[in-house]
């Protein structure tokens, strides 16, 4: 083995509209290329814009432009371990892959990162190409690949799911997007009540509750919309803004709105770049996070992270995340979500002791420590092969 770990990474999900898998990607190649004792190379399964991959990926790691068509690769590697993946990147010590899927390898050894099980749990609220993962990560654990979870509570299930050995499982919890990178700014104290350029609020509401992320059924935004309603006729002042990109829970959201008493007071931004989002949320009242399962949860971090109180569901990884950093309350039930977020919103000592508890509960997230906990991986998956 060479001084330096040479390790070829799976940065395909930097391409596109970042999603919270891209925003491991990104936070872990940035931190694992400052360190000493691995040599990183960035590798996108794609042909057409395989170009886009090397102004993306961070300072300090190798870009591979190799071309590497999807679909006849994920074709030949669901069928068969060929081709290996040094076809493409040269010779490497591991190869990880961030996505659920794994490439084969003629010597590498293999890591893959399984971010949820979503798709063995709630299959109706995934689209196809995500029903696809679990037998991907199946076969992939019985051809001997070590698996990276962002939390105790998915290794717990990748072990009771596919039968994993307990000590090949490994959990290195992500960082907070955007901190420890030039982007990320200190928001200070945050009063939930200046909004920022380029979100007009309803005629009347001058503060708003915040829900982040891809509009997915997990989400349950629905519930949120429903818990709104019931918050609404008491707070005159307050609106309902969501944030994220279009995604397979856009027609349940959109019936939802319309449905809703409180419709004039809801706000759709769609998908929001990092310069307004840091706005948005600086800005927000509370962050309401009512999903019915999570393997992570970056949104509730970011949240913490900045200042501004949380409200969220006791399901998945939450608890583990968000520690005492925010309120949790039970999925599904507009009733207790609704209760949360008066209190938040209405008590100022609530939401100065949930501000207090965010701040240093995000602190015990870094990027470094993601690194850290990688590359000990890389290094025990390399040792074993």
């Amino acid at each position: 083995m060479r001084d330096r770990l040479a390790v070829a990474v799976d940065a395909t999900p930097l391409l596109g509209i970042r999603t919270g898998v891209g925003m491991f990607c990104e936070g872990a190649l940035g931190a694992l290329a400052a360190r000493s004792d691995l040599d990183v190379a960035a590798f996108a399964v794609t042909w057409r814009r395989r170009h886009l991959l090397g102004p993306r990926v961070p300072p300090g790691i190798r870009v591979v432009r190799r071309a590497m068509p999807a679909r006849p690769l994920h074709r030949a590697w669901a069928r068969h371990p060929v081709p290996p993946i040094e076809w493409f990147v040269g010779p490497a010590d591991v190869v990880h892959g961030t996505n659920f899927v794994v490439p084969p390898a003629r010597r590498a050894a293999r890591v893959v990162t399984v971010h949820d099980l979503t798709a063995v749990r709630f299959p109706d609220m995934c689209d196809d190409s995500t029903r696809m993962f679990p037998e991907i990560v199946r076969r992939a654990v019985a051809e001997g690949a070590w698996v990276h979870t962002p939390s105790h509570f998915v290794a717990a299930e990748v072990v009771a799911e596919f039968g994993a050995a307990p000590e090949r499982v490994r959990v290195v919890h992500h960082g907070i997007p955007g901190h420890g990178s030039p982007a990320h700014r200190d928001r200070g104290a945050v009063t939930g009540t200046e909004t920022p350029p380029g979100l007009a609020l309803p005629p009347g509401t001058c503060r708003y509750v915040l829900a982040l992320g891809t509009v997915e059924p997990r989400k349950d935004l629905p519930g949120l919309v429903a818990a709104f309603d019931r918050l609404a006729p008491a707070l005159p002042d307050v609106a309902l803004v969501v944030a994220g990109s279009s995604g397979w829970g856009d027609d349940a959201l959109s019936r939802a709105v319309s449905a809703s008493a409180s419709a004039a007071r809801i706000v759709r931004l769609g998908y929001v770049d990092d310069d307004a989002l840091t706005g948005v949320l600086a800005a927000a009242a509370v962050l309401a996070y009512p999903s019915v399962y999570e393997g992570f949860g970056f949104p509730p971090l970011e949240a913490m992270a900045s200042g501004v109180p949380v409200v969220a569901t006791a399901v998945g990884a939450l608890p583990e995340v968000a520690g005492d950093g925010a309120i949790l309350v039970a999925p599904s039930d507009a009733d207790a979500l609704a209760g949360a977020l008066v209190d938040v919103l209405e008590n100022a000592s609530v939401r100065e002791a949930l501000v207090t508890r965010g701040r240093a509960r995000a602190a015990s997230f870094s990027w470094e420590s993601c690194a850290e906990g990688l590359a000990e991986l890389y290094a025990m998956a390399a040792r074993a092969r």
